[in-house]
């Protein structure tokens, strides 16, 4: 067995196809093409290459929209601003811990008690509304980045046990990139 180390090649084929005799039968062919081929099968092809014709159209008109649609929605998303998204986060509880301590310093008359992220206020008498008032107050601009929310209100005659109660919520407000 002998290895060929180039494939070999017929120039003579080519040189035949590419001939001034061969394109002058393919025309020949083509010109004879509708008294030798049944004219059925010439309107059938005729038909299939109108409507290959049309699918091209149509996709190639299609395509252009997609891409004008596309490059439409790219501009309108590059000119949405980057809105930040405001997140709240529980208050580390020794630091609410710390906080209630010096309350109760401050206010004696009331009773205050806070667990992790709540602080609860109470006043056994109306006549310590100024007081009361005032220690909600001092929650309110309690800490750096706080954000108290107020959970439960009862002040006068409705309130079940106290006449004055409040109950405080305290988170950290964190504000994070709200990118796209």
């Amino acid at each position: 067995m002998k290895l060929q180390s180039k494939p070999s090649f017929d120039w003579g084929a080519i040189n035949r196809l590419m001939s001034p005799q061969a394109m002058e039968d393919l025309n020949v062919f083509l010109e004879h093409l509708p008294q030798n081929a049944n004219k059925t099968l010439l309107i059938v092809a005729a038909v299939i290459w109108s409507a290959a014709g049309a699918l091209g159209l149509f996709t190639a008109v299609k395509i252009q929209e997609h891409t004008a649609r596309a490059m439409d929605l790219e501009q309108a998303q590059a000119l949405l601003p980057v809105v930040p998204k405001l997140q709240d986060q529980p208050v580390n509880a020794k630091e609410v811990a710390t906080f209630v301590d010096e309350l109760k310093q401050t206010y004696k008359g009331l009773d205050i008690k806070g667990n992790s992220a709540n602080i609860v206020i109470i006043a056994k008498g109306t006549g310590q509304f100024g007081e009361f008032r005032e220690a909600i107050g001092h929650v309110q601009n309690g800490g750096a980045g706080w954000r108290v929310n107020l959970d439960k209100l009862c002040v006068g005659r409705e309130c079940p046990q106290y006449p004055l109660a409040a109950a405080l919520k305290i988170n950290r407000v964190t504000v994070s990139n709200g990118g796209a």
